[in-house]
């Protein structure tokens, strides 16, 4: 019998024979022309007509694109999800959204979150979908699938794409962005050939995946798990490794069932959830990036969750993955070592172990007798790579006074309290012209300020904190300064580097204000942050200050973002976005 020839209380009753009455039946039950047209045309894709009698509709949201080199193994991938989803009984449709890759897009993938975000949650809402499985890997692509996806609250289960194989080059393993950074800079300072750059550029990315360091993209990949929003024990398998391909088969058998438990996110993305993702990031030494990410998500799901906590939250927390660029391994080591799984048991109450997660049990089920099988990447609590109390910290005062991050586990020592003299500079294209100015008047004890680079400024807030040391510097024989921006920077990168000052300059932080030749203290154990000029003449600076033109800002997505975009203590959503949409089921479109 014809889907279609079926009467309405015939379907009706297919449909609520699994429980409530699914979503995607409001389309491929409908009566009438309504009807007619879902199923009619979805049948040009080969389906037989039982496919729309009550089977849950699963989509595949699929960030895969040759753009985004960390992704492209996701359109293979998406193929064994859907042989889950086939065997569990459900119906899956895969479909594409806007992809950003981190190597690649200009000024920075952090423009395009949001609108990755948007893309998706307005294609969940739009379609016949009863849940969700994402597929994601790349520095922005998680974060905008899981804050989309939050927004509408369908059952949603991540699935990343894993880490590539570790770097090779004369015999040392080499690690994504951590080594880029120190070829550059090496070849910069005259002590590596270009020859030898040339030849680490091609041992670095030897296989599909994203980082293999600890920065942004496996940060969140682990994170999430912690979270409870992706199957225990594989954000760490390398993407190459067979077993993320039944990883993902199972993910398909998961979503399906979790569409019968109605398992949503809005009962996993709890306080105590993003707790857990605060204090993982901690122990993992993981990305500031994480800080953006999970305060625009925490405000998608109505978690209340501030910039303060990722300090507060973190402080009885020690670094125990010895892993770049806070420490010496990549996470292929980290997988072998016991991964995730391991590293959760080691952790043991630091996290919140009776949080739900998508396999419908606790947290501390998932990794009940994990062991660790490497000691030196996955350290015990009683012998970390850096003691509690080394993960981010919240920095405020007269130059940051609603906030600045520091990663502590990836800076000197040596430079944590600090008073220089302040070298600053109004753009990024400025400060890389002078920095290579052998005459360029500099120390050591300086501070380098470069403005302009925040959400609305540059605009989207680049990765360019870790500022390039000025090349006499490095001449010198000194690897690292105090450097301070409104911007962000790679979690793979290391150095003396404060991040995320709020107010950005563009806006008319204090930021602004400052110039060459104040001073500047900064001391991380009392979490200040200060420019020593009294508060008359910083007003007095401030008549002076006239926000900066953005050229390319008058136009499409770069105007919106700019006239919505939220500050780094608040995510950098948009502020429309900010709370959830829902999964409502829209009027009919014949």
């Amino acid at each position: 019998m014809s889907a279609r020839n079926l009467g309405k209380e015939e379907r009706e009753a297919e449909a609520r024979a699994g429980g409530a009455p699914l979503r995607s039946q409001a389309w491929f039950g409908a009566e009438g022309k309504t009807g007619f047209m879902h199923r009619s045309w979805m049948r040009s894709e080969g389906l037989p007509d039982d496919t729309f009698r009550g089977r849950p509709v699963i989509g595949i949201a699929n960030s895969w694109s040759e753009l985004t080199s960390c992704n492209i193994h996701l359109r293979a991938l998406a193929d064994h999800v859907k042989r889950g989803i086939w065997q569990a009984g459900g119906v899956p449709f895969e479909f594409p959204t806007t992809s950003a890759g981190e190597p690649l897009v200009r000024p920075t993938a952090m423009l395009l979150r949001n609108l990755i975000a948007m893309d998706l949650e307005e294609t969940l809402r739009a379609n016949p979908l009863d849940g969700v499985v994402l597929l994601a890997g790349c520095d922005k692509t998680t974060p905008a699938y899981l804050m989309g996806a939050a927004s509408v609250d369908l059952p949603t289960l991540l699935m990343t794409g894993g880490p590539m194989l570790n770097g090779k080059y004369r015999g040392q393993d080499i690690g994504s962005g951590t080594s880029v950074w120190r070829f550059t800079e090496a070849y910069r300072a005259g002590t590596i050939s270009a020859e030898e750059v040339a030849e680490a550029e091609g041992c670095m990315a030897r296989s599909q995946g994203h980082c293999m360091t600890m920065g942004t993209a496996s940060t969140l990949a682990c994170v999430s798990e912690y979270m409870g929003m992706q199957l225990p024990g594989t954000a760490a398998l390398p993407a190459n490794d067979s077993r993320r391909a039944t990883a993902a088969h199972l993910a398909g058998r998961r979503i399906v069932e979790m569409v019968e438990e109605d398992l949503r996110p809005s009962r996993i993305l709890t306080r105590e959830a993003f707790e857990n993702g605060v204090r993982a990031n901690a122990a993992l030494g993981g990305s500031t990036n994480a800080v953006i990410h999970l305060l625009a998500l925490a405000r998608r799901v109505g978690v209340e969750l501030t910039l303060d906590d990722f300090d507060t939250l973190v402080r009885d927390v020690p670094v125990i993955a010895d892993l770049m660029p806070s420490g010496r391994f990549l996470m292929e080591d980290f997988e072998y070592g016991g991964g995730t799984a391991g590293f959760a048991e080691t952790l043991g109450d630091l996290l919140h172990r009776d949080t739900l997660t998508v396999t419908g049990a606790t947290l501390g089920e998932n990794y009940a007798g994990a062991q660790v099988y490497d000691r030196e990447v996955i350290r015990p609590l009683d012998n970390p790579v850096k003691p509690a109390g080394s993960g981010i910290a919240v920095l405020k005062g007269n130059l940051a006074p609603r906030g600045a991050v520091i990663k502590q586990s990836a800076a000197s020592p040596s430079l944590m309290v600090h008073r220089g003299r302040a070298l600053v500079w109004d753009s990024l294209p400025e400060y890389l012209r002078d920095a290579d100015d052998p005459d360029l008047d500099v120390t050591p004890d300086d501070i380098l300020v470069v403005r302009n680079v925040g959400p609305k400024g540059y605009p989207g807030m680049p990765e360019v904190g870790n500022l390039p040391l000025p090349r006499s510097i490095l001449e010198s024989g000194v690897e690292d300064m105090v450097r301070i921006s409104d911007a962000r920077m790679s979690g793979t990168s290391y150095g003396t580097v404060v991040l995320h000052v709020v107010p950005e300059a563009a806006a008319g932080g204090p930021l602004a204000l400052v110039r060459t030749g104040d001073i500047i203290s900064l001391d991380v154990p009392a979490r200040s942050l200060a420019v020593e000029v009294d508060d008359a003449e910083l007003e007095r600076r401030r008549g002076e200050w006239t926000e900066p033109q953005v050229p390319g800002s008058d136009r499409g997505w770069v105007r919106l973002y700019r006239e919505h975009v939220t500050q780094a203590d608040e995510g950098l959503d948009l502020d429309f976005l900010q709370g959830a949409s829902g999964a409502a089921v829209a009027p009919q479109a014949f």
